[in-house]
């Protein structure tokens, strides 16, 4: 299930804070018995996808996007391909991608 993992933190400026999102709860003998919070993850590995640049994923070198390229280069037929590859590099399929100048990026995908 690559749609379920560990959380990351929920955050408005996740680019300068990315890390795992942690709950620590205590038995009643005061020592820690969960930290790490599971949930669905479909939306930040799209995230993680989009800005990671080839190489930053260890088991997965040639997965990554780097979104960020697209502030210099406007060639934005080439990164809505790359977007769709990439996605697919992971099992995600992109129903629908939207990205053009002036307008939020959109993107509906899923795992198969």
């Amino acid at each position: 299930m690559k749609d379920r993992g560990i959380q990351l933190n929920d955050s408005v400026n996740a680019v300068e804070s990315i890390d795992l999102k942690i709950e620590v709860l205590r038995g009643n003998d005061g020592k820690i018995t969960q930290g790490l919070v599971i949930g669905p993850t479909m939306n930040q590995n799209q995230a993680l996808i989009l800005m990671a640049s080839p190489g930053e994923f260890k088991f997965e070198p040639t997965i990554g996007v780097s979104i960020s390229d697209l502030l210099l280069d406007k060639d934005y037929l080439r990164m809505r391909h790359r977007i769709r590859e990439h996605f697919a590099k992971d099992g995600l399929i992109v129903q629908k991608l939207e990205l053009s100048e002036g307008q939020p990026l959109l993107i509906n995908a899923s795992y198969e």
